[in-house]
């Protein structure tokens, strides 16, 4: 028999996933085990601090494959600062800085 309190954490927990579901976001503030589609590379939005300019991480960042539409799995993050990560990018491995990742926006899928 499931009491009540287990009802109302399992509601609860199911009301985060579905509001975090279609949400769409920074692929930096994602945590591993979000995955999602990219809807938008727009590397333009934040400058300074990647060490290139910004048209060519942009550039960098599409020829890596983060192209809208394409499927991205976050896999791990560093254990300082939580940097770098690791993505899975449809079928292949990336790591990037979380800094570089600020340009990616992704619309994360259900858990």
């Amino acid at each position: 028999m499931v009491s009540a309190e287990s009802r109302a954490m399992l509601a609860k927990s199911a009301e985060t996933a579905a509001a975090k579901a279609g949400r769409t976001l920074r692929l930096s503030e994602t945590k591993p085990g979000d995955h999602g589609v990219i809807v938008e590379v727009r590397a333009g939005s934040h400058s300074g601090g990647h060490g290139v300019a910004v048209d060519e991480l942009q550039r960098r960042l599409l020829e890596f494959g983060f192209v809208e539409g394409a499927q991205i799995e976050v896999l791990h993050e560093g254990a300082i600062w939580r940097d770098p990560i690791a993505v899975r990018l449809d079928d292949m491995r990336i790591g990037l800085r979380r800094r570089d990742a600020e340009g990616v926006w992704i619309r994360l899928d259900a858990k």
